[in-house]
């Protein structure tokens, strides 16, 4: 089991997790989904590691990029369904729970049985259990769907155990070498990518967020009051009820 020193609850979580996920895969009104995003990808004549596939000559300098896109990941692990999504702005607590909407609306007629979606995530700013804008999203998620949702995190320094990190070294080694030098070379190499044998879709989201949206101490409260921490592990694993539950005193 890996192990570490940065905090001390990793054996705990990675406990936690060896439980959780295999119950998600086994029961049939559950659906496990692994979500994260890879580093920005800079468009443009940029020279990349590995040997070059084209005969156009790449940048030896670091000119300012024409533009950026960040692909963002949503996987199922069981049968390798892989949808990437790409956006040339901020990946923020908004466009993360869009995208997990826009991916529920797109799949649901496939899992009439589901109920509960549990979702494998790193800890990173935008989507720690603690981000209230995050926080917010995921209840008024739960609340219009109807879905019991399970926020199962891994560590910090452990993120490359969550399945969707698998991808993201596949796409790195198969654009590996390539001039990135358009937003259409990017999405086709995304497109090509050898992958397992589940459904796989590539999207350009167009849209623009921003940073910094914040809840206030009484907003959050109000939130944290519609949402169940796991005793000793409250950051890595919370429950979310589709519906509103009273929760019983002390």
């Amino acid at each position: 089991m890996p192990s570490s020193k940065k905090i001390p609850q990793v054996d705990a979580i990675f406990a936690q997790l060896s439980q959780v996920n295999p119950q998600a895969d086994e029961a049939p009104d559950t659906l496990r989904l692994s979500l994260d995003a890879k580093a920005t990808v800079n468009v443009g004549p940029f020279s990349r590691r590995g040997k070059s596939r084209t005969k156009t000559k790449a940048a030896d300098h670091d000119f300012q990029p024409e533009s950026t896109l960040t692909p963002f990941g949503i996987l199922l692990p069981e049968t390798d369904d892989l949808t990437v999504y790409f956006t040339g702005s901020k990946v923020t607590s908004d466009f993360i729970v869009d995208r997990l909407k826009d991916w529920w609306e797109f799949n649901r007629r496939r899992f009439p049985e589901v109920s509960k979606l549990v979702l494998n995530l790193d800890n990173g700013p935008e989507i720690h259990s603690r981000r209230t804008q995050f926080l917010k999203r995921m209840v008024e998620f739960a609340r219009a769907t109807r879905l019991d949702i399970e926020l199962a995190y891994y560590p910090p320094y452990h993120s490359k155990y969550n399945p969707i990190e698998r991808c993201w070294g596949i796409l790195e080694l198969h654009w590996n070498g390539a001039l990135l030098d358009s937003v259409e070379a990017v999405l086709g190499y995304a497109e090509t990518m050898t992958w397992k044998g589940g459904h796989r879709e590539v999207v350009l989201v167009e849209e623009e967020y921003s940073k910094g949206v914040r809840l206030s101490r009484e907003e959050m409260e109000a939130l944290e009051s519609q949402v169940t921490r796991l005793s000793t592990l409250e950051k890595w694993f919370v429950s979310i009820p589709g519906t509103i539950r009273n929760k019983q005193a002390g």
